[in-house]
């Protein structure tokens, strides 16, 4: 109801059969006020329909139940992992007690497929796999503890990786075993239990491990129901005669999971930088088939995200393929695969990068009419510990073997005749934010179906994306730029409309700091194209940056600076800022030239985890152990077609 005491503004705004009587109460009819407010509510957050939350969560966690988890000490189980990402205190592997700064929304236990439960039944000398010769020394290295158990941990993963392990004594251990599904339906149970919509979401889903001579192909599978969908199916496996190591089988098995239940699955890849170049192909996969119509269909319909950033290295660009960009050596592992194996980097780096593949699938859609690498980008732990930790003052590592301890940094993650990746490059990263209405497991999965996603390298910093044609500065200082970026574009991992005029695309962007984190140094818009000779084209453009700093003549912005203080473990933020946006109109744009942009954004350079380490052990960092970085989000990608 509204008020009046008198005859002003207000009447004057209403219509004269409203205002017929001055100084009484009027309650105007729904008549008027769809006449005052046509098409809209007053309230602008009543019938509201586009997401309007960020929710944080980790898409690959592994257990105890996961081989190489198990065998390198990981003892905690699926309910310790639950515990933990919704926010309670639990005791790590290592003794340690541990427990997140802040809760996870939701997550994802990634569980590897091949093998699952197997080294804890080997661990504790089951009969029915040490009747195997092939079993004895495993056990008996993991009986004494120590260099022994670490070299039968190796020798365990080396031999399944070769697919040289006795197909028998895996025969319970793989779809079709009686303990296999036993393990699978405590999988679904826990994940049911700890299920609570609207506070704390779980998924359920695995790790498909396919390697290829020691080359990376994993892909994660994440259901979008529970158990009465999940429930009916076990984990596809890379171990024949039933499994694959070709992800077209994968992709077989979820159009058979969808097709059986009725229910709803997607699969997504990671760590293309340890793949050895076959995680992107251009010409043909490793199997010798050729990259055609059907692969590049396949691709797009069931991997709408890739992992962008994780432990084992970020994943978004590399100094050699991104020379012009200087922010593109972060956190760079360009290793062959985890046997160190040693490849000339040429051959394989275009391979393997995100910015690189988002390239590469605009030349593959103009051949064969399909963009196979149209991802969305999200970050994740990999953890191999049951703690999604990605925070830097608070990584327990990738394995138990590098939980929190004096000597972590020195101890090898992986070492071989090959060569050796440091425990000091152990990356803390990442998470996932997800732009969803309510914080369940449809309104999750159906964000990161349609990308609307972004990943991060752990801060929780707040970030939104739109592209369309006619943005203008007032759309982003109304303060509510959201209404507009719906109303007037596309959101992240949408594709730009058809443009009725002849402008060029406008972009949306601006990004909040996490509220317990570092200031903002800058956003950037990356963008990439094919030009008309077939050949794909970089740049990165500073959109928003803090400060006063200006650009130079080339459009160089100088560096925000450094308060980091390695004695103490500290920083501040009297750099940087806050919060960041703008709107920006791309100046190199042509009409008819396939395209991509996504939002980068920087925080001012913060400790990373190592110095924790030296700071509460007393201990010196190694000389070549990089000690800051710049954490950093990366945005789902909008596209522009002609």
């Amino acid at each position: 109801m509204f008020q009046i005491s008198k005859t002003g503004v207000l009447c004057a705004a209403l219509s004269l059969a409203v205002c017929a009587a001055a100084n009484a109460q009027i309650t105007p009819s729904k008549e008027s006020l769809s006449n005052l407010y046509p098409g809209k509510a007053y309230s602008p957050y009543a019938e509201r329909s586009f997401p309007d939350q960020v929710f944080w969560g980790d898409t690959h966690l592994h257990t105890g139940l996961s081989m190489d988890a198990g065998l390198f000490g990981a003892r905690l189980g699926l309910d310790d992992a639950y515990e933990f990402a919704r926010g309670d205190e639990v005791v790590a592997s290592t003794g340690q007690p541990v427990r997140l700064g802040r809760p996870l929304d939701w997550l994802v236990i990634a569980d590897h497929s091949d093998g699952m439960g197997f080294f804890n039944d080997l661990a504790a000398g089951n009969p029915a796999i040490l009747k195997f010769d092939q079993a004895k020394p495993w056990y008996e290295g993991l009986q004494k503890g120590g260099e022994a158990s670490a070299q039968a941990a190796l020798s365990l993963i080396g031999t399944f990786s070769q697919g040289k392990i006795d197909p028998e004594m895996m025969a319970e251990y793989s779809p079709g075993g009686k303990t296999y599904r036993t393990i699978w339906d405590k999988v679904v149970d826990a994940a049911e239990r700890f299920n609570d919509p609207g506070t704390f979401t779980t998924f359920i889903g695995f790790e498909w491990t396919s390697l290829y001579m020691g080359n990376n192909l994993h892909r994660n599978v994440i259901f979008r129901e529970g158990r009465d969908k999940a429930g009916q199916v076990v984990p596809y496996t890379t171990q024949e005669p039933v499994g694959s190591i070709d992800p077209l089988d994968l992709y077989a098995y979820l159009e058979n999971y969808e097709t059986k239940t009725g229910g709803s699955a997607l699969a997504l890849a990671h760590n293309g930088n340890l793949s050895n170049g076959i995680m992107f192909p251009m010409d043909k996969q490793f199997t010798g088939k050729k990259i055609d119509r059907n692969y590049v269909e396949l691709r797009a319909r069931w991997e709408p995200m890739y992992e962008v950033t994780q432990i084992k290295g970020d994943g978004e660009t590399h100094p050699l393929l991104s020379p012009d960009d200087e922010f593109a050596d972060y956190e760079t592992w360009d290793v062959g695969n985890l046997d160190v194996s040693a490849v000339k980097q040429d051959d394989m780096l275009q391979y393997e990068y995100a910015r690189e593949a988002l390239k590469n699938g605009l030349v593959l859609e103009e051949k064969l009419g399909t963009n196979p690498y149209k991802f969305g980008m999200i970050g994740s732990t990999d953890s191999h510990t049951a703690l999604s930790t990605a925070e830097e003052e608070n990584f327990f590592g990738k394995a138990t073997n590098a939980e929190p301890s004096p000597n972590r940094m020195q101890h090898a993650f992986m070492k071989n005749e090959n060569g050796v990746i440091e425990g000091y490059k152990l990356v803390s990263s990442g998470y996932t934010g997800v732009w969803a209405k309510e914080n369940t497991r449809a309104a999750i999965w159906d964000a990161m179906k349609r990308k609307e996603v972004y990943g991060t390298t752990g801060p929780r910093m707040m970030v939104r994306f739109f592209g369309g044609w006619d943005f203008v500065a007032e759309d982003f200082n109304s303060r509510a730029p959201a209404f507009r970026g719906y109303e007037k574009g596309v959101p992240m991992g949408g594709d730009l409309p058809a443009n009725d005029g002849d402008g060029a695309p406008t972009f949306m962007v601006y990004a909040l700091r996490d509220p317990i984190g570092a200031n903002l140094d800058r956003i950037q818009i990356v963008k990439g194209w094919l030009d008309a000779k077939g050949n794909t084209h970089e740049k990165v453009y500073d959109v928003a940056w803090s400060g006063d700093r200006e650009q130079d003549g080339n459009g160089k912005l100088p560096p925000v600076g450094n308060t980091v203080d390695i004695d103490s473990a500290n920083w501040s933020n009297t750099i940087g800022a806050s919060e960041l946006g703008t709107v920006w109109t791309d100046p190199d744009f042509d009409p008819k030239l396939k395209a991509f942009y996504y939002a980068r954004v920087l925080e001012i350079p913060t400790p990373r985890w190592v110095v924790y380490d030296a700071f509460r052990y007393g201990i010196d960092l190694p000389p070549e152990a990089e000690t800051t970085g710049q954490e950093r989000a990366y945005t789902s990608p909008i596209w522009y077609t002609p």
